[in-house]
């Protein structure tokens, strides 16, 4: 394992025990006991959710047809020979018909994973960077970054829906009882601060994974300029043709190689992707390695 993926798996596990905690602390400014009983019910019940489903609410979003071999020869061909290569099973591949350029990897697993590509990026990308671009989303499976997301959303969730609740009923839960009654100058700041801070955990989540991904995948194809390459088409392709920001495809972005909105220097700031001018530097980057 190379340093920057034990160092990325060590953050991204710090992380996700500092959202974790996050959950645990608002469920108990909010209603004490009860409060923390209630947080954990649901955390366990939308993780399950997310664990077992992400891949079909992912595909039904972006409205994602299974395609065949003979429908898309290139893709089954690069998928196929990657995989291969690893020994790992080829995941189910989809189209999306919608013409903003982007890729995503879904699936709880390697063996009941789903690669989703869109319409417009098999229109804009070569042979050689539509190799890139699959290496890092079949690397976002093997590295099982697809659970990771998939536990981040639903934590997060659980944080927003904890702050949402503090604003409709009494804060402390209503319990006199001190011993297991909420925090009340806990609970207002749970209804200011919480929700900016699962969404800055769940964004270094997210970028750190993308990175991890870059990396990983430009060791599988062998090829990190290819993906660097298909970076830069990406960036131009969905400032060109972006997503509406509707709620369902804002929960599938976080899966995607690139951001699928239009956004500005400040919304960049906040952006569960990472810059792409880092992404190709680190991508040149391992390219001089190969030398």
């Amino acid at each position: 394992m190379s340093h920057g993926k034990y160092f990325n798996g060590v953050k991204t596990a710090a992380l996700l025990g500092l959202l974790s905690a996050l959950i645990l602390i608002a469920g108990a400014l909010l209603g004490g006991r009860s409060g923390l009983t209630i947080a954990l019910f649901f955390a366990l019940a939308t993780n399950g959710i997310g664990y077992f489903f992400s891949d079909k609410i992912a595909l039904r979003s972006m409205r994602a047809e299974a395609v065949s071999e003979a429908q898309s020869p290139v893709l089954y061909r690069i998928v196929r020979e990657l995989s291969s290569s690893v020994n790992m099973p080829m995941p189910r591949l989809y189209i999306s018909p919608t013409d903003a350029p982007n890729a995503f990897a879904t699936g709880r697993n390697p063996q009941n994973a789903a690669v989703c590509c869109t319409r417009g990026i098999m229109q804009i990308l070569d042979e050689r960077e539509l190799r890139g671009v699959i290496g890092h989303e079949l690397s976002h499976v093997y590295n099982r970054d697809i659970l990771t997301s998939s536990v981040a959303a639903a934590l997060a969730s659980i944080v927003m829906f904890l702050a949402h609740m503090a604003w409709w009923i009494p804060i402390g839960g209503g319990n006199s009882d001190r011993r297991d009654g909420g925090n009340a100058a806990g609970a207002l700041v749970l209804m200011i601060l919480g929700p900016v801070a699962a969404s800055l955990i769940q964004m270094a989540i997210s970028r750190s994974r993308e990175f991890q991904a870059d990396e990983s995948g430009a060791f599988l194809t062998r090829d990190p300029l290819a993906l660097a390459s298909a970076l830069r088409k990406l960036e131009a392709g969905t400032q060109a043709r972006p997503l509406l920001p509707e709620p369902s495809i804002q929960t599938t972005s976080t899966l995607m190689i690139a951001s699928p909105f239009r956004t500005g220097t400040v919304s960049r700031m906040f952006s569960t992707h990472p810059p792409m001018a880092e992404r190709i530097r680190r991508l040149e980057e391992i390219a001089r390695t190969y030398k």
